[in-house]
């Protein structure tokens, strides 16, 4: 399989996906700002968005990917599917339950999500009445993670991928033609997000039948191999979530900030989020079935070569996105958000806090690559074990960087923690012998950082120069921001040519279909 292209199919829908989420985020500042309003939903979304990426996208995938491959390679696409419908019918009533209960609890569950907000009653409701609508996107979400599981298994990347367009486009249709009927533009958004999962739902539903794939509904059973996934997925929740449980903690101690740190957390972590999904979750998701059937096949040592290969393309891709969110944050953020309720004093907190999380966007895709080099193996607890010391990292440095800091000292201690995770990632795959660094990614690594910088370098410059269109009209911001996105990647592939941290050559072996 061509890890370069799949992971292309993944990040370009994902790329879709992000500039539309922009176009969402941006439309949300304009209405909402980062006044209460914005703060109730983000953590209404965040709750439901959390759980579906511990659990649906994270622990689910990570566990059930593995052993529907080991399946599908031993004994063929009828057990593969035989164990699909099993985890359905294992899976719908625990959801459902677990829909209802967190339903009749959410006061008493905003305590511990949002305690801040406990001082101020009108956000506090808001937060309750939005994550109530918000939350039956997790019972969707949860199917779709399992249709796009199967899918990803027999390399169809491509409608998982798509599935989070919608969600985007359902968002900005309830901003645009429902904000104004409803009691805020939080509540129709609220709304949306229910909406939008039943949507995706759908269309996986969709992907699925014409792959040839019709999943029935059996009567639930607890068999061995479904206590074997139960197995994986409990130590893999805090595993392939360690990111979003350090995002939560950081909303529960910005909850105790002033009214607009949970919105500053959020949309700089929207921005950081466009690499991280394009490149990290993009390779990840191609990675796990890829080194899952590779081993159950017998191929170690092909396998240690699509990691080498994944780690090469996510580091090439993420240190200039990286190296540019840190040199000209403000200057993203002014153009993107700053608008009616949006002011300058916003763009400047959030340019500051994006470019503090941005210092840990590379350790953030490594861990989504790394990872997939213990859940192929069925090992959760060595991930889990990390991700337990990256918490309390992280926890304890919001806490020390809070006082100094504020919001940006949150940001800057999810940056820290994931590189210690990512870094403990490493250093146990080549203890075990699962990892080892070739001569071409050993020789590529310092020049892709020389390459970065010198990039980071010339935007600096480049802002500088561009001052005038940057303050001026929209039109004129917009069109200087993307002459500045332009001049740096022509830079930085310029400068990865002279430097010799990429070839063309291997870059096209590695789209063909006979590359590993």
């Amino acid at each position: 399989m061509a890890l370069l292209r799949y992971s292309a199919t993944v990040g370009g829908y994902t790329m879709a996906s992000r500039v539309l989420g922009f176009v969402r985020d941006i439309l949300i500042a304009a209405l909402m700002g980062a006044g209460p309003v914005a703060d109730a939903f983000f953590v209404a979304f965040r709750f439901p968005n959390m759980f579906r990426r511990l659990v649906a996208e994270g622990a689910f995938t990570a566990a059930f990917v593995p052993l529907f491959a080991k399946r599908l390679e031993k004994e063929g696409e009828a057990a593969a599917r035989t164990f699909a419908e099993q985890t359905l019918a294992l899976l719908l009533p625990v959801l459902l339950a677990f829909l209802v209960l967190a339903e009749i609890a959410m006061p008493w569950l905003m305590y511990a999500i949002a305690p801040g907000f406990a001082d101020e009653p009108f956000k506090f409701d808001l937060a309750v009445q939005f994550t109530r609508l918000t939350f039956p996107y997790l019972l969707f979400m949860a199917l779709v993670a399992l249709l796009g599981g199967v899918l990803n298994a027999l390399y169809r990347f491509a409608a998982p991928a798509a599935a989070p367009i919608l969600l985007n486009l359902v968002l900005i249709a309830a901003l645009v033609g429902f904000a104004g009927f409803t009691e805020t533009p939080g509540h129709a958004l609220a709304w949306g997000v229910a909406a939008a999962g039943a949507g995706q739902f759908l269309w996986l539903m969709f992907a699925c039948h014409r792959a040839g794939v019709r999943l029935r509904l059996p009567r639930p059973r607890l068999t061995p191999e479904m206590r074997r996934l139960l197995t994986l997925m409990v130590p893999g929740a805090a595993a392939a979530g360690v990111y979003q449980v350090n995002l939560l903690i950081g909303t529960v101690i910005a909850s105790f900030l002033p009214t607009g740190a949970v919105s500053y957390l959020y949309y700089a972590d929207r921005v950081n989020q466009l690499p991280l999904g394009v490149v990290g979750v993009a390779v990840g998701v191609v990675l796990l079935p890829l080194v899952s059937r590779q081993l159950r096949a017998g191929q170690a040592e092909a396998a240690m070569d699509s990691q080498n290969r994944a780690l090469e393309i996510s580091l090439l891709l993420t240190l200039p996105a990286a190296a540019a969110l840190i040199a000209i944050p403000v200057t993203i953020v002014t153009v993107l958000f700053e608008r009616d309720a949006f002011g300058s004093f916003d763009s400047l907190t959030t340019g500051a806090t994006l470019a503090a999380f941005a210092l840990g966007l590379p350790a953030y895709v490594l861990v989504k690559v790394l990872t997939p080099g213990f859940f192929a193996r069925e090992d959760m607890v060595t991930p889990l074990k990390i991700a337990a010391i990256s918490v309390a990292a992280n926890t304890a440095l919001s806490l020390l960087l809070i006082g100094p800091l504020a919001h940006v000292g949150i940001a800057l201690a999810t940056a820290l923690a994931a590189w210690l995770n990512a870094g403990l990632l490493v250093l146990i795959l080549r203890r075990r012998g699962f990892l080892a660094f070739d001569r071409r990614l050993k020789r590529r690594l310092p020049r892709m950082v020389v390459a970065a910088a010198g990039m980071a370098a010339i935007l600096v410059l480049g802002a500088g120069a561009l001052s005038g269109p940057l303050e001026g009209s929209l039109p004129l911001k917009v069109a200087a921001l993307a002459a500045l996105i332009v001049g740096g990647l022509a830079s930085f592939s310029g400068l990865a040519l002279i430097t010799g941290a990429a070839h063309i050559d291997d870059l096209r072996r590695m789209m063909r279909k006979e590359a590993a």
